[in-house]
């Protein structure tokens, strides 16, 4: 259901030249999409808040902000 919007934050969390904190943070948002225990709409505001935390943090280069706004955009429309 989320494989494409996964593989998307698996680039972020790849990239090398995004600080190790953020690359952390969206393995975290991996995990949390991948469980099955808890609702979908619970998976996508919790990835959502992380993500617009993860967005605004000062030391994210530019293009990786813009990447985090699109899987935030991809996110929200599956929203029901």
């Amino acid at each position: 259901m989320f494989e494409d919007i996964i593989e998307l934050i698996r680039q972020v969390s790849e990239d090398k030249s995004v600080p190790r904190n953020i690359r952390d943070r969206c393995l975290g948002c991996i995990k949390t999409l991948e469980e099955s225990k808890d609702p979908i709409d619970i998976r996508l505001n919790a990835v959502i808040s992380c993500l617009d935390e993860v967005s605004n943090d000062p030391n994210i280069p530019m293009y990786t902000r813009t990447q985090i706004w699109n899987i935030v955009s991809l996110l929200e429309s599956k929203q029901k």
